[in-house]
């Protein structure tokens, strides 16, 4: 290992050591259920605001969207934008009323506006499956950070991530990770920030652009390690030397020259460019810097509708995240819980600006990661590319590494608090805290099992897929049963269902390979254009059918979620109410 791998892994493991000390403040609180689960209700706003943050920016945050900018330019943008716009519609339609249901998971808030078990266990069924689908990409992350800054195998940080992530849940469940995910955040927007400013300043006094009609530039010799099979697209030929199967002839350390067109390179291969030479870059991607920043430069066939699914998996998508959801749960009310959301959107935003920069500094400085297809690996690339690989680049990489590691470790905590959660109450029926504890270990090894045996995918690719089955179940189910009384619980099990399975085998089908081209493929691989609407037309038409099956108390329960706290109507005032003694 070099010294500035073994740099990068000290400080690694100093996150998950600081992770564990701050999540100990917790364990010495963390006495009951109330407070493994929703930390008794007790967080306030700015300790809440900075838990979610840190808890919703992802792998797919601060690795994946740079590395989707540097790939595919202008036409990434909707992920940062998707991201963060998707809090508007968790402030205005959901997070003071879900607060005021005094529910503690998802399922629960189901049951009670519905007084259905069976809506509550598909509803369980759901969270445990968008949870694990959402921690597969946060310890396959750890795993590549750890590859890329110290070379180590990638089951490694897998590993070990999963382990801090569980022990800290376990110890503490959500009173412990609120104060470990409100320090990550800061340390991940540190380390965002500081080498955003500092290339933006290099940048300022490069003479290169991103206007230019021509492809990227190697700003020094490079040598490129091709670990997966890749499609290659050129536009200049370019000359370069290459070791391993290129276009299915073996070649050792010889010269060649590509003419324009598309060409392949074989895993394990190794090609070697000089400094000016133009860059090839994986097929399919813009080839050059003024179609990079040009939206749809290939005239890609439907992409206006790819594009508009993707948004509305984005944008709806954040209501039916259970990690996210389970966070206005732990707010002391409803306008807190709003109060929260508001603040949340400041600091998404000041976040997603540093990753699109670092997105964008990346086309001049790590261009050798189009010829590979490991764009994710940009952020944690440029630091080194930027100042060199001396003392400084090794200390900012450091940084950057840490940040990575809390993105991982936070988002993964929430995570598993909401499976374990739905599994301790929903699946073994149980609420102690000895079964919340052997949940929370079974929530971070299926997903460990997965991250180890699955080939990775694109982080933000992976999630936008899980934004779209959140999407297409909870969040018709949220809006509908807190805004419109007429829903049942057949409607809603009805809409979840359809929504759900939909949405899964559409994406199902498009990975394994078989979704084709054309409209149809467009729509099974960005499904949520067609499942959403599906969902809530589902929903509504069948609780109509059913509309004698409606809740007797679906007008006192709606009065209670929509009620000023004030008035003591919220579920957790009125319990409070009937605990306290008779004078």
């Amino acid at each position: 290992m070099t010294t500035v791998g073994l740099i990068a892994l000290v400080a690694m493991a100093m996150v998950a050591l600081a992770s564990a000390v701050i999540g100990s403040l917790g364990v010495r609180m963390a006495r009951s259920t109330s407070d493994f689960f929703v930390a008794s209700r007790t967080v306030g706003t700015v300790a809440n605001a900075g838990a979610i943050s840190g808890e919703y920016l992802s792998a797919a945050s601060f690795l994946g969207i740079a590395g989707l900018i540097l790939r595919d330019g202008v036409d990434a943008l909707w992920y940062p934008v998707g991201y963060t716009a998707g809090y508007l519609a968790l402030v205005l339609f959901v997070s003071a009323p879900l607060r005021r249901s005094g529910a503690y998971t998802v399922p629960d808030f189901a049951e009670f506006r519905l007084r259905s078990a069976a809506l509550r266990r598909v509803c369980a069924v759901f969270v445990v499956v968008i949870g694990w689908l959402y921690v597969l990409p946060q310890l396959q992350g750890a795993g590549l950070t750890v590859t890329t800054v110290t070379g180590l195998p990638a089951w490694s940080g897998a590993t070990v991530a999963a382990f801090v992530v569980v022990a800290t849940v376990v110890l503490g469940g959500m009173r412990s990770i609120t104060f470990v995910q409100a320090f990550q955040y800061w340390l991940k927007l540190t380390a965002l920030l500081l080498p955003a400013i500092i290339g933006a300043a290099f940048f300022v006094g490069d003479q290169r652009s991103f206007g230019r009609e021509a492809p990227p530039e190697f700003p020094a010799d490079t040598s490129v390690d091709i670990r997966t099979d890749v499609v290659l697209q050129v536009d200049v030929p370019v000359v370069f030397t290459a070791t391993g199967v290129v276009d299915g002839v073996r070649v050792h350390d010889d010269p060649l020259r590509w003419e324009s067109g598309r060409h392949t390179v074989a895993a394990e291969s190794e090609l070697v460019f000089s400094a000016g030479s133009a860059v090839p870059v994986v097929a399919g991607a813009p080839v050059s810097d003024s179609t990079w920043i040009s939206p749809f430069p290939d005239g890609r066939e439907h992409g206006l509708l790819a594009t508009y699914s993707l948004i509305i998996a984005l944008f709806l998508g954040t209501m039916g995240l259970p990690h996210v959801l389970v966070r206005f749960y732990t707010n002391p009310d409803g306008r807190t819980a709003r109060r929260s959301a508001v603040f949340v959107l400041a600091l998404l935003g000041g976040f997603y600006l540093a990753v699109t920069l670092l997105g964008a500094l990346s086309r001049l400085y790590t261009p050798q990661l189009l010829v590979s297809g490991e764009t994710d690996a940009a952020v944690l690339l440029l630091p080194s590319a930027i100042l060199g690989s001396g003392w400084a680049g090794a200390l900012l990489g450091a940084l950057v590494a840490a940040g990575a590691w809390a993105a991982f470790l936070s988002t993964s905590s929430g995570l598993v608090v909401s499976v374990a959660g739905v599994l301790s109450t929903d699946i073994f029926g149980s609420s102690r805290v000895r079964d919340f504890r052997l949940s929370a270990v079974i929530a971070g090894a299926v997903p460990l099992a997965l991250a180890v045996g699955v080939t990775r995918l694109d982080f933000s690719e992976a999630v936008a897929l899980v934004f779209a089955v959140a999407a297409s179940t909870f969040c018709p189910l949220l809006v509908l049963g807190i805004w419109w009384r007429g829903l049942t619980a057949v409607g809603g099990i009805a809409g979840v269902l359809v929504g759900g399975l939909s949405s899964a085998v559409a994406v199902a089908v498009s990975l394994a390979g078989y979704g084709g081209s054309g409209w149809l493929g467009v729509l099974l691989y960005r499904p949520a254009l067609a499942t959403v609407p599906a969902a809530f037309l589902t929903m509504i038409v069948v609780s109509r059918l059913t509309a004698r099956q409606r809740p007797l108390d679906a007008d006192q329960v709606l009065l209670r979620l929509h009620a000023p706290e004030r008035l003591g109507l919220s579920r957790d005032r009125l319990e409070e109410r009937q605990q306290r003694p008779i004078l």
